[in-house]
């Protein structure tokens, strides 16, 4: 019999805790368990498997912005996990509200352990239950896999083969294309389907569960299964990674992916591995990318990078010539080629046309610059992961930049990134000390903002009016602002061989 949460919270190592559902309580009674796990790291998510009841004693989340917590929820519900149990009172004074909400807008279990109780000892107790009821639930998923094997040797459809999936585990199972095109769906024998509006959005996302099945290592479709009422969750999820390998093999019987797209994919791996020049040069043409291209990369980093790569490939193949593209559980990873002639417009278009993809909550891409010729695709990718880096320090969209929060330009932080490779941090302080010093001393003591207008003032082209829209300061306050700041750093910067040094010193007084 499948273990809940409810019933995890009831269980004798729990009770000490004095644990209190705080958000998704309507989830909580028909969520299952697979597993108990506790960690302090915020990005756990994407090693996690789904149906975990993740403990935590708060560390972490106690120091993270609203934001970051929010986003923290949002991974976890994504990647499935089943409960989400933080320990207040020591680290964390109590449960935050931007965690309560995220948490029932995505219908993950919230709960708040009052009382401090040893993790060690609920993991040990409540584990060794689950341990023996997933040993049933291997031998049933092994079972319906053979008869699955037995179905494909037999030359059964795919509708035939996933109904031995459905009726093994009593779910809704369907196998869509990366385009999201329908292959194949089947529903427990018997089972008469109820209307679509009687299931609420947070029970079809604790009872579902979505899989990537690649053939030779692309992934080419995507399989879903719906625990229906009354279904093993557990079972459902165990039987169908194991049901994973005999529908790559099925579809790599009715449609075999093409030896642009295999090549495509090494091509990517090849580049992200550092692999020596002649091997990108032997998988660049079987690519369709030519080894002399001007390209771009690009990094993608989201809960569902897979989901995205058909959309981005679309996007790619409008803008640029030819592109490739591999996704894996935390990253998408692509390469554009740029038309002769117009290699900066079409980079500017693919940008702009990240930025109006539909992004799940939380995903950042950065793209990187300009490389010429197969060889230089490592540095285009190397630099694309570094800005996205820098951007965690320096801050994404700033202000002067125009750039979405989400997609990042590795051009606007050109300036950072030359920084970054040849100054190292003790040069880095010092020149910005030499700079802005008195700047500097004059927020700390004042708690003023003068290097923040400052900078913002040079993005901005030394455009008064503009900065002061950006900043939000009447024209009055921003030239009085401005006279304050050239007093501190030895009078107007404009017309001088200054100007230069200062803009400099405010990008990298931000890293």
């Amino acid at each position: 019999m499948p273990i809940r949460l409810e019933d995890a919270l009831k269980h004798s190592s729990f009770i000490p805790g004095d644990p209190v559902i705080r958000a998704a309580a309507s989830v909580a009674a028909t969520t299952q368990l697979r597993w108990i796990h506790s960690s302090e790291v915020l990005d756990i998510a994407p090693l996690l498997g789904g149906g975990e009841l993740l403990l935590t004693g708060g560390q972490a989340l106690a120091l993270a912005t609203d934001k970051r917590r929010a986003e923290y929820i949002w991974e976890l519900a994504e990647r499935g996990v089943a409960a989400l149990a933080i320990e207040t009172g020591t680290e964390l004074a109590s449960m935050p509200s931007s965690m309560i909400s995220a948490a029932e807008a995505a219908g993950l279990p919230l709960i708040e352990l009052r009382k401090v109780v040893p993790f060690v000892g609920v993991m040990e107790a409540i584990n060794s239950l689950l341990v023996s009821e997933s040993a049933a639930q291997l031998q049933q998923a092994d079972q319906a896999s053979h008869a699955m094997a037995v179905e494909l040797a037999h030359g059964g459809s795919l509708d035939r083969i996933l109904a031995v999936l459905a009726d093994a585990t009593g779910a809704e199972v369907v196998l869509t294309s990366n385009a999201g095109a329908p292959l194949a769906s089947a529903l427990p024998a018997g089972h008469v389907p109820e209307p679509a509006a009687s299931t609420e959005v947070a029970q079809d996302r604790a009872s579902t569960i979505h899989l990537d099945v690649s053939v030779r290592g692309i992934p080419s479709a995507r399989l879903t299964l719906h625990a229906l009422a009354g279904a093993d969750l557990n079972l459902a999820r165990i039987a169908g990674h194991r049901s994973v390998d005999i529908l790559a093999l099925a579809l790599l019987q009715r449609m075999p992916p093409g030896l642009k797209e295999m090549a495509g994919a090494a091509l990517i791996r090849a580049v992200d591995s550092g692999t020596q020049n002649w091997r990108l040069q032997q998988l660049a043409p079987a690519a369709g990318i030519p080894i002399s291209a001007q390209l771009v990369a690009i990094v993608v980093r989201s809960p569902g990078s897979r989901q995205l790569r058909t959309a981005v490939e679309h996007l790619l193949d409008r803008v640029g010539r030819h592109s490739a593209s591999y996704a894996d559980n935390a990253e998408l990873l692509a390469l554009a080629v740029l038309r002769p002639g117009t290699t900066q417009e079409d980079r500017k278009d693919i940008v702009a046309g990240l930025e109006s993809l539909d992004l799940p909550e939380g995903s950042v891409s950065a793209v990187g610059p300009v490389a010429s010729g197969i060889a230089a695709a490592p540095w285009s990718l190397a630099e694309a992961r570094l800005t996205l880096e820098l951007a965690a320090a320096v801050g994404p969209g700033k202000p002067g930049t125009g750039q979405s929060a989400a997609v990042l330009d590795a051009q606007a932080y050109a300036v950072e990134r030359l920084a970054f490779h040849s100054l190292d941090e003790a040069r880095r302080t010092d020149f910005v000390r030499q700079q802005l010093g008195a700047i500097l001393e004059h927020d700390e003591q004042r708690r003023s903002s003068l290097l923040e207008t400052l900078r913002v003032w040079l993005d901005s082209g030394c455009n008064t009016a503009q900065a002061a829209r950006e900043l939000h300061l009447e024209r009055q306050s921003m030239h009085q602002r401005l006279q304050r700041i050239f007093s501190l750093c030895g009078g107007d910067p404009r017309g001088t061989g200054r100007l230069a040094a200062l803009h400099l010193a405010t990008r990298l007084a931000a890293m």
